[in-house]
């Protein structure tokens, strides 16, 4: 299970890596839709080209819901406009906007809500970002499902970075919702609840909605059998920074495992399939989409998808294991021979790409940097600090080192080892 010494050394002296993350970045944050998106599907294409000239992989279009806010403002009755970011696919408010007072239920878990379910009504629901990368966790689009669910006329969400504001998604495909807006906490604050009532304010959003078109990059570098290990990362952000750790980390990982992996993968039990996916930011539709279209012969085919997002920023690395418990000693072997440390997360969290294939039948894993760590840069994804000085080059090459030694071993994994992947339980 230990990567052998020619690919170690190669990705231990690749400096094509750093070269590749740096250029994602100056690509910008790649909102879905925008022409930073379109640059970022271009360089991939160009740096993928430049190490297998011979496979030009295919594309398959993405056809979703197209948004963009083209004006978004928050007024406070008490004075003043405060800075706020609207929510990907919120509804646009009246022209003249919605003024509403605002309720704020702290962290927003589903007893906050029950506590104040009488309240919520007619309201605009304030709630905090959390870190998503932790146990626990309760994220945003599930704050927002609640708040709907409960009668509120407004969404709002504070950050955890003193002085800005969070983007994310909504959650919304299409249709009704309710508006949405990141402001920071210092905003928070302001709303806080009185003596003389709840506070109010006007949020004012404007928007441009209609069918869009984005795509699904795939390379394939068959091996012996007609089994595939799938290795993933999107490439869409957010329009506030460079997201640089949410995902030009996992993209500039997946570009120098490709680079290592293609040339040998002929002689691999499994061929190598790389993917790139955007649209993630908007509820995983490019990866929904690709797995439904799936056959279930297809599905059986595909022996583990390694899904990275967000493999630096902290030096350590977890594998959400998407319930799939079988997969699990097989991660820790791996890690293990290459002598890195690594935790497994076992519950299934809906947070990346790798979901769509587990909940498609097919062990999927997604690693991660950070993961219970309220001090590693990750605690500041999706805000305007998501820049490319929170990763350090070691951090981004340890990452690719255990991907590289992971795809490999699973790749080459004996048949009967990999249908234990698909065990939802640990062997006994």
């Amino acid at each position: 299970m230990r990567l052998d010494p020619d690919t170690t050394a190669l990705i231990a002296t690749d400096q094509e890596l750093w070269r590749d993350f740096n250029d994602i970045c100056d690509r910008g944050g790649r909102l879905a839709g925008s022409e930073s998106e379109k640059r970022a599907f271009a360089l991939l294409r160009e740096r993928v080209r430049a190490a297998s000239p011979a496979n030009s992989g295919r594309s398959i279009p993405v056809p979703y819901g197209g948004w963009r806010a083209t004006r978004a403002a928050l007024a406070l009755a008490e004075g003043g406009t405060v800075s706020c970011h609207p929510l990907v696919r919120t509804i646009a408010t009246a022209e003249c906007g919605l003024t509403a007072e605002v309720i704020d239920l702290g962290r927003g878990t589903p007893e906050e809500f029950d506590a104040h379910a009488a309240e919520i009504k007619g309201r605009i629901v304030l709630v905090r970002h959390e870190l998503m990368f932790a146990a626990g966790t309760i994220h945003r689009r599930r704050k927002y499902d609640m708040a709907r669910t409960h009668g509120a006329v407004g969404f709002l969400i504070a950050g955890p970075l003193a002085g800005h504001v969070v983007a994310g998604s909504s959650g919304r495909e299409s249709g009704d919702g309710i508006p949405a807006l990141g402001i920071s906490p210092e905003t928070a604050a302001r709303l806080a609840r009185r003596a003389a009532g709840w506070p109010t304010a006007t949020m004012t959003i404007e928007t441009e909605e209609g069918p869009a078109e984005t795509e699904t990059l795939v390379y394939d570098y068959p091996g012996q059998s007609d089994e595939w290990v799938v290795l993933s990362a999107h490439v869409d952000g957010h329009d506030l920074a460079e997201s640089a750790m949410d995902n030009g980390t996992g993209l500039a990982a997946v570009l120098a495992v490709t680079r290592a992996l293609a040339p040998r993968a002929a002689g691999f039990r499994r061929g190598l399939r790389v993917m790139f996916f955007s649209v993630e930011e908007w509820a995983l539709t490019g990866s929904a989409q690709y797995v439904k279209a799936l056959g279930e012969p297809e599905r059986a085919k595909i022996a583990l998808n390694v899904n990275l997002d967000s493999v630096a920023g902290s030096p350590h690395l977890a594998a959400l294991s998407s319930g799939y418990g079988g997969v699990e000693p097989f991660l820790l072997g791996v890690a293990e021979a290459n002598g890195q440390n690594l935790r497994t997360v076992r519950p299934l969290m809906t947070n990346s790409d790798h979901a769509n294939f587990a909940l498609g039948g097919i062990p999927a894993i997604r690693l991660v940097a950070g993961f219970d760590d309220p001090a590693a840069h990750l605690r500041v994804v999706l805000t305007p600090a998501d820049t490319r000085d929170k990763v350090a080059q070691s951090e981004l090459r340890q990452a690719t080192l255990l991907t590289a030694a992971l795809v490999a071993a699973a790749c080459n994994a004996d048949p009967a080892e990999a249908a234990t992947w698909r065990m939802k339980q640990v062997p006994a």
